[in-house]
């Protein structure tokens, strides 16, 4: 069962919400709010799995209210305006649904959210050793042990896997970071992320892996080797 909350400042919008998790078996809606702040202090003290979130709040956006909530945590973004779904799947949001929604529209974000809830739990299970990624509207499987480097390209990055095409997603380094474990991966340079067990030498501030050169920026010289030297 996903625990879920909704967060709107239009009591018409959560009852929408309302009624549509309870024609969903897998699905508990916990509590609604129209008060941002109200559901921040609820997550903290409840155990939520997923976010039904309206974008356009005047005293928080949905999309910094995400910022302040657990990485593991699920969200669906609700919007009356489109313009806001690149910044909704930036932050790898589950769905994005533009109001007014179907049932049917709805079964499908919420489908989506029971598959990644069930892919994550089995991730726990085996220590995490794989993550999912959101590239070309889908949620991608990854696993860490594959991973050679990251590297930002304008708005995106580019996944450098061994021996498979690498997966372009739109996401930031520093939301990628906190995705992985940070006794495995470092950021090197404002652009790159190593996997700290495929490098293979360090000369003049440049790492060698896979026969590939990542520079070591001065701003992160100091927390990478000491992270390195552990």
């Amino acid at each position: 069962m996903i625990k879920a909350i909704a967060i709107d400042d239009e009591p018409p919008a959560l009852a929408i919400i309302k009624s549509f998790c309870a024609q969903v078996d897998f699905i508990q809606l916990l509590a609604s709010f129209s008060k941002p702040a109200e559901a921040l202090q609820f997550i903290r003290e409840n155990e939520v799995d997923l976010l039904f979130i309206d974008i356009n709040m005047p005293s928080l956006s949905g999309i910094d209210l995400y910022r302040h909530v657990k990485n593991n945590t699920m969200a669906i973004f609700t919007t009356a305006f489109s313009h806001y779904a690149v910044e909704g799947f930036n932050l790898a949001a589950v769905d994005y649904l533009l109001k007014p929604f179907t049932l049917e529209r709805f079964i499908q974000a919420v489908k989506r959210a029971k598959e990644f809830h069930e892919r994550s739990n089995k991730g726990e299970s085996s220590l995490n050793k794989f993550i999912f990624i959101r590239a070309d509207y889908s949620l991608v499987r990854i696993e860490l042990s594959e991973i050679l480097y990251i590297e930002a390209l304008d708005d995106y990055l580019k996944i450098h896997l061994q021996k498979q095409r690498p997966i372009v997603a739109r996401l930031t380094l520093k939301a990628m970071m906190e995705k992985l474990p940070a006794e495995e991966f470092a950021r090197v340079h404002r652009s790159y992320i190593i996997a700290l067990h495929r490098v293979e030498n360090i000369r003049n501030k440049v790492i060698q892996l896979e026969g590939v050169e990542i520079p070591i920026g001065s701003s992160y010289e100091e927390s990478f080797f000491k992270n390195f030297n552990k």
